[in-house]
């Protein structure tokens, strides 16, 4: 996990998000002790870079400090993931209203692509389940094309300050989130689906520059999609 991160921005910025990833998906445990020499030597970096990401993840209340080169794991995670979460949604709120204003109609009619194609999976996942048939790797597709639909949104907003700050404050990586969706998935092969119809509801919003519904329906969207992903799965009754 710690070195799949390492793969894009700069260094200090790959480095923080490799260790907060390994936060917050429980690699590393609440409580346990860490050293930055430790952290260089198993990202295969200088000190430098790791010292900076302790210091960020200090402020963020993941880390605290246990001795002048030693931090662990803070005992209170959760709630500051917790927090974490609640920045992720306020920028990602942010990108749809600068999306209403800035968006082009070629990318408007992209977005309404990717939903089509993402409309004719959701059909088939529903066939499948309905069947009793295996609907797992449909839905990694379908978790795929809404992936590249926020990637088109996020263009949309011609910010790339905004943009960057949000991918810095992301609870989960892109490959951790998905992991996660097709984990509930086969708890409860519906999780997330009743959300996926704002995003049809999202372009409308941007074809009509009204920055304030779109803000409102990616608010709504991701506050629920991160709360249930937080949460875990819920064991069947079976």
């Amino acid at each position: 996990m710690l070195g799949e991160a390492l793969q894009t921005d700069t260094l200090a910025d790959r480095v923080y998000r490799a260790l907060r990833d390994a936060i917050t998906t429980g690699e590393l445990r609440p409580g346990q002790k860490v050293t930055e020499r430790g952290f260089a030597e198993r990202l295969s970096v200088s000190p430098t870079p790791v010292r900076e990401a302790i210091r960020r993840l200090e402020q963020d209340g993941l880390l605290e400090r246990a001795g002048p080169r030693t931090v662990k794991v803070a005992m209170f995670g959760g709630v500051a993931v917790q927090d974490l979460a609640e920045v992720e949604v306020g920028l990602r709120g942010m990108v749809a209203r600068f999306a209403a204003r800035h968006a082009t109609r070629e990318q408007l009619d992209q977005l309404d692509a990717i939903l089509d194609e993402a409309d004719d999976l959701l059909i088939l996942i529903k066939q499948r389940h309905e069947s009793g048939q295996e609907v797992a790797k449909h839905v990694g597709r379908l978790f795929d094309a809404v992936q590249r639909f926020n990637g088109v949104v996020e263009s949309c907003a011609g910010n790339p300050v905004l943009v960057r700050l949000l991918d810095q404050t992301r609870v989960f990586s892109s490959p951790e989130r998905r992991s996660r969706v097709l984990e509930r998935v086969e708890v409860d092969e519906t999780f997330g689906l009743d959300r996926y119809t704002t995003h049809r509801q999202l372009v409308h919003a941007l074809r009509a520059g009204d920055s304030a519904a779109a803000e409102a329906l990616v608010l709504a969207d991701a506050r629920g999609g991160l709360g249930d992903l937080l949460a875990g799965p819920t064991p069947s009754a079976g």
